[in-house]
């Protein structure tokens, strides 16, 4: 990544804490008919992540996750999303949480991809996962998965 672009970002999520008490994302653990997990690459930040991204004002975290999860990977989900758990990220300052749903019936459709913001999406064994899958969504896939003790932290 650029280092006006990793600029860009940290002058972003300084703003964002300057400016707001507590923040609200979510994130989904999409897992297909044969037990894949979908992840995603972005632009700005390294390795592979769960798709998601932040609760607008005015909406609802259910709302925010098909929305997210819509733009950025072309999944439409058949049934409610399911609510994993809501977890303190402390990488941010303490202020931002992160609303963690399980989707195992879905749609596809076409993603855009490569664009602006996503650079490549795809499903992966949870054996198989890239090696540069970030930590905190190798433990949400272990968690859904295994049945690994959920943690109260991202």
């Amino acid at each position: 990544m650029p280092a006006s672009r990793r600029l860009l970002v940290r002058l972003i999520h300084g703003w964002g804490r300057l400016t707001r008490s507590v923040t609200l994302g979510v994130r989904a653990v999409v897992i297909d008919e044969a037990g894949a997990v979908l992840l995603l690459r972005h632009s700005y930040v390294p390795g592979w992540h769960l798709p998601g991204g932040a609760v607008d004002p005015g909406e609802s975290a259910d709302a925010a996750v098909l929305r997210e999860l819509f733009e950025e990977t072309a999944v439409t989900p058949t049934a409610p999303p399911r609510l994993h758990g809501l977890l303190l990220n402390r990488h941010l300052g303490g202020r931002d949480h992160v609303a963690v749903y399980v989707i195992d019936r879905f749609e596809r459709g076409v993603a855009n991809v490569p664009n602006r913001e996503i650079v490549e999406i795809g499903f992966f064994a949870p054996g198989a996962l890239p090696p540069d899958t970030s930590p905190a969504t190798r433990r949400r896939i272990a968690e859904v998965l295994e049945g690994t003790p959920a943690d109260a932290h991202w």
